[in-house]
């Protein structure tokens, strides 16, 4: 027996199929890891398991369908998906919705992002053997979720908004819970901070740990908090402002360490600035039209048209080709997540297996959104 141990190849290589059924893998995606040892050498990421041919669907359905498919891509930022696609078909008809709407779908869509960092919190936590932080990160979330429900009449996924406005109007106690729910969170977040950021094994196991330079970053189209951990300004509320964006102060949370760290800092921050956008907005909404009149068939004229809204792992996109019909002629989504997933390869290379779900965790990827 010790002799066969001695013969052994030291330098063999070995690949690891991670996933597609996998908890590290954070959905049904496969990775084939090629190993030397513990030391990752390159890896393939293997997609489209849970492919649904969501943009083909959305070619042959009507604008106000379209939405609905929007929010079983990141369904994590399904509200900010579907608000692509309005503000898109409103752009495209010149359509101007009141400023209540633009307060309503900015304080919507900054609890969507809340509600998301939490949950990635939780399960980046567990990840890396720290179980406390899914119980903490989902018992606060649910505050959202909750809200989420009484006035839309989902949790994970919404469908609230239309072009042209809102399905509905917000519920009578959507402005009193939303300020509850603030009080709550920013109770809670010092306690994050207690029980993961400054822990000294989880500070081990993620700083210097995925590097990501901001030239890589831009090369890749690596957005949201994953680019703007590496120092690329990205943030789309800054750079193109919409809804209720303009009416606000906020900071986009920059930092050049480039590491996991850093990624995990960035939307730690991002949520005391969701939780700052909010408290701007919660008291002021205006008066008028949850709704501006729409035709009952929407076509939109000829041409070709993007808008790009800030969902919570990065920019979303959504282009459309029409020949003027009720249905477009071509549809196209800029995943965020599939930008952020083509990086991996780059950055675990000559890390530890250990490191490579770690690195993911920071990446905070929603399968769904890759395979679409």
């Amino acid at each position: 027996m010790a002799e066969e141990i001695a013969n052994i190849d030291k330098e063999e290589d070995y690949f690891l199929n991670l996933g597609p059924q996998h908890p590290s893998t954070h959905g049904v995606l496969r990775l084939l890891v090629n190993l030397r040892g513990e030391v990752v050498k390159d890896l393939k990421p293997y997609c489209g398991y849970i492919h649904r041919g969501i943009e083909k669907m959305c070619e042959r359905n009507t604008y106000p369908q379209i939405v609905h498919l929007t929010d079983r891509l990141d369904y994590l930022s399904a509200h900010q998906n579907n608000e692509a696609v309005c503000l898109l078909v409103e752009k495209a008809l010149g359509v101007e919705v009141s400023d209540r709407v633009k307060y309503i779908r900015t304080i919507m869509s900054e609890l969507s992002r809340i509600g998301s960092h939490l949950l990635w919190w939780a399960a980046f936590g567990m990840d890396l053997g720290a179980l406390t932080t899914f119980f903490y990160g989902l018992r606060d979330r649910e505050y959202i979720l909750d809200i989420f429900e009484e006035t839309t009449g989902g949790r994970l996924i919404q469908s609230y908004n239309c072009p042209g406005g809102l399905m509905y109007d917000i519920h009578p106690n959507f402005q009193k819970r939303v300020k509850e729910c603030l009080v709550h969170l920013k109770k809670k977040l010092p306690e994050y901070d207690k029980l993961l950021s400054g822990n000294v094994i989880f500070k081990n196991r993620a700083i210097g740990v995925g590097m990501l330079s901001k030239e890589d970053a831009i090369s890749f189209g690596v957005t949201g908090p994953s680019g703007r951990g590496s120092g690329f300004s990205c943030d789309v509320r800054k750079l193109e402002p919409y809804s209720a964006y303009d009416k606000v102060k906020f900071d986009e949370i920059i930092r050049t360490d480039c590491d996991s760290y850093g990624r995990y800092l960035n939307r730690i921050d991002e949520l005391w600035q969701s939780i700052s956008i909010i408290e701007q907005l919660i008291d002021n909404i205006p008066d008028g039209e949850f709704q501006t009149k729409m035709k009952p068939i929407i076509k939109l004229p000829e041409g070709q048209y993007y808008q790009r809204v800030e969902a919570s792992r990065g920019e979303f996109g959504v282009f459309v080709e029409s020949k003027g019909e009720k249905n477009p002629y071509r549809i196209k989504f800029r995943s965020p997540n599939f930008a952020n997933l083509s990086v991996l390869d780059h950055m675990t290379r000559g890390q530890k297996i250990a490191d490579l779900i770690a690195i993911m965790g920071s990446l905070d990827l929603v399968i769904p959104d890759i395979d679409r």
